[in-house]
């Protein structure tokens, strides 16, 4: 008791404002409006998984503690405390940080149309398809000092320093691909590349400028290798044949992107 005569019970106090907040934090209304607010803001609105989290930046390593301290339940606080980074990591980008310190080309590859001829031709002859691609392709890639950073069901992805390095191994890859033949069957590649400063994790890599190489790569057709305009300013004069592609539209991109085919002559 105090001297006044008030009875004091702040841990009590304290206790009970905690739960009460506690309670209020995890009220499914306050969620799902916490959640809500977070798609109206600009950046990844899905921020906080462990793909996103990993790295040890400064708003990476912050997400990891939120994480971490939020994740047994539901809580509106990690929702906006994820929302907040979510927009500084937005501003970031918008303002050319967040991106890595090294530039690199970046080149995805695949087979077209290779999972409809699989379902045809069986597990053992799609296996034998992808083995062989990958015995022609890696050395290529590799000689060209490029490195494979992942695979990708029947593609890659492979940095380079040079983009000339990347274009020039692509067009080997795909003219190399169109000589091999599987029960008959002959698989066309198509490669996307792109330049820019795409931001590392661990062994991976991600980013804006990762996305850009992928939907362009998505873009190109049969023995077709696309390249963004990044690519041409850094090949300059090239031997090659360059032609823009002028119906170039692809989700994710920004809209003034320039592409350009260096597809193979047959």
């Amino acid at each position: 008791m105090a001297p006044d005569g008030e009875i004091t019970d702040a841990p009590g106090r304290f206790r009970r404002a905690f739960n009460a907040l506690t309670r209020f934090d995890g009220r499914e209304g306050v969620v799902r409006a916490a959640r809500m607010l977070r798609t109206r803001l600009p950046g990844d609105h899905a921020y906080g998984d462990p793909l996103s989290v990993a790295g040890d930046e400064p708003p990476q390593l912050i997400a990891q503690r939120l994480a971490a301290a939020t994740d047994r339940r539901p809580s509106a606080v990690r929702e906006l405390g994820f929302g907040a980074i979510q927009v500084w990591q937005a501003v970031s980008e918008a303002q050319g940080r967040g991106r890595g310190d090294e530039p690199l080309a970046i080149l995805f590859t695949d087979l077209v149309g290779f999972s409809d001829w699989a379902l045809d031709a069986g597990d053992d002859a799609a296996l034998e398809l992808l083995r062989t691609v990958g015995r022609t392709v890696d050395p290529l890639i590799k000689d060209r000092d490029g490195h494979i950073v992942k695979r990708l069901g029947d593609g890659v992805m492979a940095v380079f320093d040079d983009a000339g390095e990347a274009l020039d191994a692509a067009l080997e890859a795909s003219r190399a691909v169109q000589q091999i033949q599987i029960d008959g069957y002959s698989p066309e590649l198509r490669g996307g590349i792109h330049f820019g400063r795409p931001r590392k994790l661990g062994n991976d890599y991600f980013g804006v400028d990762v996305n850009v190489a992928a939907r362009v790569a998505d873009a190109a057709g049969p023995g077709e290798v696309l390249i963004s305009e990044a690519v041409c300013e850094q090949i300059g004069d090239s031997e090659l044949d360059v032609r823009r592609r002028w119906r170039f539209r692809a989700k994710g991109t920004p809209s003034d992107l320039k592409v350009f085919s260096a597809k193979l002559e047959s």
